[in-house]
């Protein structure tokens, strides 16, 4: 799985706006969307991909020669999505071949972007609209791959998006950051996007404005069960405290949860990044969390009830990077120099050395099962290379030089 291993919209935020005040937006306000076509042009079949992969079947749309990726979301080993600097992209033979399916209203993308995509065929993408923020903005929809976008005025500017299937999903809207603090909404929709309701939100400014998910702390995940039970992660600059709320009202509501902290940690901050807890399946999940003190370390947790109760597992990971959970029993996570990987629930983990020396820096990590997965280097010079694994993370081949 997962996943975007990026800056993430609200933590950038935190660190270019201050924190916003603001009158309240209607969440009742429908939408208005409007059917625009990806860009298109004509489309010849590529070469046979390298290494000894399926020819891709040809999509209607031009194709991108080695793409400048930011941020990559893979479903299968074929089927995957991209963001570039100023593209929407997607591939489905590995990574071999892209093509810019970028809804002709988007000029530009970039980090900032969020992108989920459910299947191949289901995607959402949001920009932060600075102009109207963090009142209004608009979101990108496609239900067949990319070919035509709907976009539609939701009523925040900025969010982490969510869902569940084509249809039921949250929003986390970014309402302003500064000095450790992060205002918030919450946001569902059962439409597929096209109209929001607000469930919360912790601005003290508006109306009605709730305290349970506080304003202290900067969020940085969504992560969702259901309809009804949800997760907001982040980060708070208290020592011996990890950031972490429930909701089981549809997000009325929000309780801490409480986690064991490994021994001696007390005094070490504790944070969640972006992507680093899943649900793979109803009951079982995973949550991976930064611990830093003296040195810094990953400590994983697993739930097998659904979140009621969270396990801490008998190994601290030295590092802290990108994770991905694949099951309820298999994970795999890169600490910078070397690649773990459970498969028996995170009771123990295998330390498989990558053939190429990545480092502490890169952009994205994304695997798909045990075996294959891709990685984007960080180059100082904004060079973006792009990276597959098909033995586990072992060997890599660059897929883009």
């Amino acid at each position: 799985m997962t996943r975007f291993k990026v800056p993430i919209v609200l933590l950038t935020l935190a660190l270019v706006l201050p924190a916003c005040k603001s009158s309240a937006a209607s969440s009742d306000t429908p939408a208005e969307p409007a059917d625009v076509p990806a860009r298109n042009a004509s489309t010849e079949v590529p070469p046979t991909p390298y290494p000894d992969t399926p020819a891709p079947i040809a999509i209607d749309a031009p194709i991108v020669e080695a793409p400048a990726l930011v941020t990559i979301r893979f479903l299968t080993e074929m089927d995957g999505w991209g963001v570039t600097d100023t593209q929407i992209v997607r591939t489905n033979d590995g990574g071999v071949t892209w093509y810019n399916v970028t809804p002709s209203t988007v000029t530009e993308t970039g980090y900032s972007v969020k992108l989920f995509a459910l299947d191949a065929e289901h995607v959402w993408m949001q920009k932060p609209d600075f102009t109207n923020y963090p009142n209004s903005g608009f979101l990108n929809r496609t239900s067949d791959g990319g070919m035509t976008w709907t976009t539609i005025t939701v009523p925040f500017s900025g969010s982490i998006l969510n869902f569940l299937d084509e249809n039921n999903g949250w929003a986390l809207a970014d309402l302003g950051a500064g000095a450790g603090s992060n205002a918030v909404a919450i946001y569902q929709t059962t439409d597929s996007g096209g109209n929001w309701i607000q469930t919360y939100a912790n601005d003290p400014n508006l109306p009605n404005a709730g305290d349970s998910l506080p304003l202290g702390g900067l969020k940085s995940d969504l992560i969702l069960l259901n309809m009804q039970t949800a997760y907001v992660s982040g980060v708070t600059y208290t020592t011996g405290a990890v950031y972490l709320f429930r909701t089981d009202d549809g997000g009325h509501t929000w309780v801490s949860v409480s986690l064991p902290l490994p021994a001696g940690t007390e005094n070490s901050q504790m944070s969640i990044e972006n992507d680093h807890m899943k649900f793979v399946s109803a009951t079982d999940g995973f949550l991976a969390v930064r611990v830093s003190g003296e040195t810094t370390q990953t400590a994983v947790y697993v739930t097998h009830d659904a979140g009621t109760t969270w396990t801490l597992t008998p190994t601290l990971i030295p590092g802290y990077g990108a994770a991905d959970f694949l099951s309820a029993q298999e994970a795999v996570i890169y600490n910078g120099a070397q690649f773990y990987v459970t498969r028996d629930a995170a009771r123990t983990w295998s330390i498989i050395p990558p053939d190429v020396i990545f480092g502490e820096s890169y952009n994205a990590m994304d695997f798909v099962n045990l075996t294959s997965g891709w990685l984007i280097p960080y180059d100082p010079t904004d060079h973006r290379s792009f990276y597959r694994t098909t033995d586990g993370g072992a060997t890599w081949f660059a897929v883009i030089p």
